[in-house]
């Protein structure tokens, strides 16, 4: 009871805070935020500084859920409205085994949060040190490749976070949802962009090397090291 409660309230909350005087938010809109519930809830009792805000109209290139920083808070982003390919990364997924699906990418969402809340983002952790250096004709390239290696870490991290949420929260779901983002992470156009994770996601297949802690953004952290010791 109580946490339908809160559920409602977070719903009225997001609607209001998103597009006052508009409609009221849709069905789809309702089930995504209802699934991303818990980890929303989680994160606000560390507390994280995080706003939900729903877009009354999605842009050509918007994914459904999406993580952005302004004013020192986060902003979890929900581009569901007139979006073609909102529910494209579910496709072929029951509508009765896609909670945890979405509740897995606002875990994942809520690890980038976190990176910015602790001032480690595209931060590496302490005592890492890379070895080799890259060289290009163009700067420009240097500069790309740069920016592509930091986000593609960063989603490394947020992959595993996603995955450590859902083994401490969902561990009869574990297998399933790893094989869902791990075919998600299989399709990449560019190999070694911002969004090939695949090392991570491949060291994690198995749940158990997270541990038990049930802190996700700490469980993440011994893989993720792992992950950036073996991505070269």
């Amino acid at each position: 009871m109580f946490k339908s409660i809160l559920a409602a309230a977070l719903l009225c909350a997001a609607s209001q805070a998103a597009f006052a005087g508009s409609a009221d938010l849709t069905a789809l809109e309702k089930r995504w935020l209802l699934a991303s519930y818990p980890v929303l809830e989680y994160a606000r009792s560390l507390p994280l500084p995080i706003d939900v805000v729903v877009q009354p109209q999605a842009g050509p290139d918007d994914v459904p859920l999406a993580m952005g920083f302004d004013n020192g808070r986060c902003k979890l982003v929900l581009s569901l409205r007139g979006n073609p390919d909102a529910e494209k990364v579910l496709a072929g997924v029951t509508p009765a085994e896609q909670n945890e699906l979405i509740e897995a990418m606002a875990a994942h969402e809520i690890a980038h949060c976190w990176r910015y809340a602790q001032g480690a983002w595209h931060v590496l952790p302490a005592g890492f040190v890379e070895v080799g250096e890259e060289s290009a004709a163009d700067p420009s390239l240097l500069a790309a490749s740069k920016a592509m290696r930091e986000m593609r870490r960063e989603e490394g991290y947020a992959d595993l976070v996603a995955l450590a949420w859902t083994r401490h929260n969902h561990p009869a779901d574990y297998a399933r949802v790893h094989a869902w983002l791990a075919k998600v992470r299989a399709v990449q156009p560019v190999p070694r962009s911002g969004h090939d994770t695949r090392v991570w996601v491949k060291l994690a297949a198995d749940g158990s090397r997270f541990g038990a802690a049930g802190k996700p953004f700490d469980d993440a952290a011994s893989l993720w090291k792992d992950g950036l010791i073996s991505e070269d």
